[in-house]
């Protein structure tokens, strides 16, 4: 059999803790006991226990429980998410429901029924699974946010302080917010800022690419699942907005989301709760939504392609990230950013941008904003080997730039052939068609052709 899980007895009678040993110890890893209730707080720092089993009455002829209620709110103060059972020889209903509103996980009356307490226990310890698994999650999680930085958004343009003075704004709030703007203008930043100046920004932030989601895992990554739900599920496993619980939940590329999917995300947002792939039971959640799209979903709404009902639950305040090139000087503040940032990287001596590297990074269009800038910056400062990076550093490779590129080296001969070609393409052979497309007479182009 396989053990799991260290356990902390205490009842004043010995005969109790020596039966309970017995009939614990071939099903767990490690148990203490104890007579004494004020050794708890030591057994709570030097056995750290995942199951409490407290009795509720520790001097004689006493039945009210008070002592154990004292004991319990001691241990919750210490550890709030410790498991603890109650145990008593004076079980009654009414003092089983305060049991429970006082944050013990369960209640089991002496002298027990072995099956009862064993499936007590193991109920319990499948609790602290799940809770360990949570915690292990979000610190991953939180390690990863940690270690990927939070870098600081840079801009000076009138379009992006207003972005700010909302960010600002909704730090006294908990309002949901969708955010709304073309992709590589760090829709994510945006979010992360939000989060960070919310009463949540000590919980956790999760964030979900809803465009990578495929429909058929869509349940089991938002909501978990419980052991055999499906044929791979070999244990519980929770779900991200059950992870994201207490903090804020990014769900990114939310107009990627099928109707079905929508439906589903909209009434875990309406009921507050959602229910594991294969329980019965649902877990009460409490979230704050940030979205993010770079598609018009109020398009999507006429063309019946998103739910309204779900459009008006995630926009209570809208923020739209401005393209990289309306944003003027920012551009040049943002590639200095990453000209500092990639010659640490790097280890290079670059310093700064001459005037005419500027002028290159200024007239460019960005069509994959912030995200194409820090590329290209970071390619520059990789292949250049001097303190100033030149114009000609500056590599803009997109398909617009070649195009340009190759007429720019085209004579008068080979854009003539071009232009022909294209248009017999586009009339399909018909010389009548191309010769009007291209404003000469039938003859003129056989005379052409023939050259």
């Amino acid at each position: 059999m396989n053990k799991k899980g260290k356990i902390l007895l205490i009842d004043d009678n010995e005969d109790v803790l020596f039966a309970l040993n017995a009939l614990l110890l071939p099903y767990v890893e490690k148990i203490k006991v104890s007579t004494n209730p004020e050794k708890i707080e030591h057994f709570l720092q030097t056995h750290q226990p995942d199951i409490i089993f407290l009795d509720m009455n520790f001097r004689e002829d006493v039945v009210s429980g008070k002592e154990g209620f004292d004991w319990l709110e001691k241990i919750l103060q210490i550890d709030p998410k410790a498991i603890v059972i109650f145990m008593t020889a004076y079980a009654d209903t009414e003092k089983a429901v305060q049991a429970i509103k006082s944050g013990a996980t369960d209640f089991i009356s002496k002298p027990w029924e072995k099956e009862k307490l064993l499936a007590t226990l193991f109920s319990a310890l499948k609790l602290k699974e799940s809770q360990n698994e949570i915690e292990h999650l979000k610190v991953q999680i939180e390690s990863l946010s940690d270690s990927a930085g939070f870098p600081e958004i840079i801009g000076e343009s009138e379009s992006m302080q207003e972005v700010f003075s909302i960010v600002e704004k909704l730090a006294e709030t908990d309002a949901n917010v969708l955010i709304l703007g073309e992709n590589g203008t760090g829709k994510d930043l945006i979010a992360r800022a939000i989060h960070q100046h919310s009463s949540r920004a000590n919980h956790v932030f999760i964030n979900i690419d809803l465009g990578t989601i495929p429909e058929t895992l869509f349940e089991s990554e938002l909501f978990g699942y419980e052991k055999g739900a499906f044929t791979d599920a070999k244990k519980d496993k929770a779900g991200r907005m059950e992870i994201a619980s207490g903090g804020t939940l990014f769900l990114d590329e939310i107009g990627n989301l099928s109707l079905p999917m929508q439906a589903k995300l909209l009434t875990a947002i309406e009921k507050k709760q959602i229910s594991r792939l294969g329980a019965n039971a649902t877990i009460p959640i409490n979230v704050r939504y940030i979205t993010a799209t770079n598609k018009d979903l109020y398009e999507a709404v006429e063309n019946a392609e998103f739910r309204q009902d779900l459009l008006y639950r995630i926009n209570t305040i809208e923020i739209h990230i401005p393209p990289l090139r309306e944003r003027g000087n920012d551009i040049i503040l943002l590639a200095e950013h990453f000209l500092q940032k990639f010659s640490r990287k790097y280890k290079k001596d670059t310093e700064k941008l001459s005037y005419e590297a500027k002028t290159k990074l200024m007239s460019y269009g960005w069509q994959g904003n912030v995200r194409e800038l820090q590329n290209v910056m970071e390619r520059a400062v990789v292949l250049s080997n001097e303190k100033t990076l030149k114009a000609e550093n500056i590599v803009l490779q997109t398909k617009e730039g070649k195009k340009k590129k190759e007429i720019e080296f085209l004579n008068l001969e080979e854009l003539e052939q071009m232009a022909i070609n294209k248009a017999m393409k586009q009339c399909s052979g018909n010389m009548n068609e191309a010769a009007k497309l291209l404003g000469i007479t039938r003859y003129a182009l056989y005379r052409k052709i023939n050259k």
